[in-house]
């Protein structure tokens, strides 16, 4: 690799392997950030959304300390980092639209950090873009990928957003509850977000194989 391939960075590393890096860490910060900040929240049960960490919705909101800070950090630096890997995946590789829904999909996860339950509308709008941007996301990540993996990114945006469509199907179109109801609105979003978080390094160590395939072969 060379630096009229625009790949090589300053540091030393492949821009690939940067995006690569970036986005297995935002998976790692993501899950144990979402984790602690469970294990310190007083009684907190998986049936509860997610955003409840940082900020139960009005009119009466309810914070606690430090999972507040906790939460509200992991989105913050989870979105970063997913939208400066989205940088790297646009340079290195020719994939537009890829590379931008991924973009998006960081910036949503970063306006849920901004933006905690409490502040609405805002908080809701930044949840439902991460939510559907990352489902949008994952789908498309299965065409720039070799097989099997591109299997599993299509099976996991797939589940994601199964599940995203059938909330509103059944509470907008048939109007009664929905067969994931016995989980809970948190077990529910769980089954939106985790598919994605567990995509982030499963991608991102994609990209970091594949890099190193190229420089093997290129000094080989």
């Amino acid at each position: 690799m060379n630096d009229s391939d625009g790949l090589p960075s300053r540091l030393g590393f492949s821009e690939p392997s940067i995006a690569g890096f970036g986005l297995t860490l935002a998976g790692f910060v993501g899950l144990m950030g979402i984790i602690t900040a469970e294990v310190l929240y007083p009684d907190y049960s998986t049936r509860q959304d997610i955003s409840d960490l940082g900020s139960t919705r009005p009119p009466n909101p309810i914070i606690h300390e430090p999972s507040a800070t906790i939460f509200n950090a992991t989105m913050l630096v989870t979105g970063a980092l997913v939208v400066l890997a989205a940088y790297f995946v646009y340079r290195s590789r020719d994939s537009r639209g890829f590379p931008l829904a991924l973009a998006v999909f960081g910036v949503g996860a970063f306006g849920v950090g901004v933006f905690p339950g409490n502040v609405t509308p805002w908080h809701g709008l930044f949840a439902m873009l991460t939510f559907v941007s990352g489902g949008i996301t994952v789908v498309l990540s299965a065409r720039v990928v070799s097989r099997p993996f591109s299997f599993l990114c299509g099976l996991f945006g797939g589940i994601s957003l199964f599940v995203l469509i059938s909330v509103f199907v059944y509470g907008l179109v048939v109007g009664g509850p929905s067969p994931l109801e016995p989980l809970g609105p948190g077990g529910i979003e769980r089954w939106v977000v985790y598919p994605l978080i567990v995509w982030l390094p499963a991608f991102g160590g994609y990209l970091l194989a594949d890099d190193r395939d190229v420089t093997d072969d290129r000094h080989g």
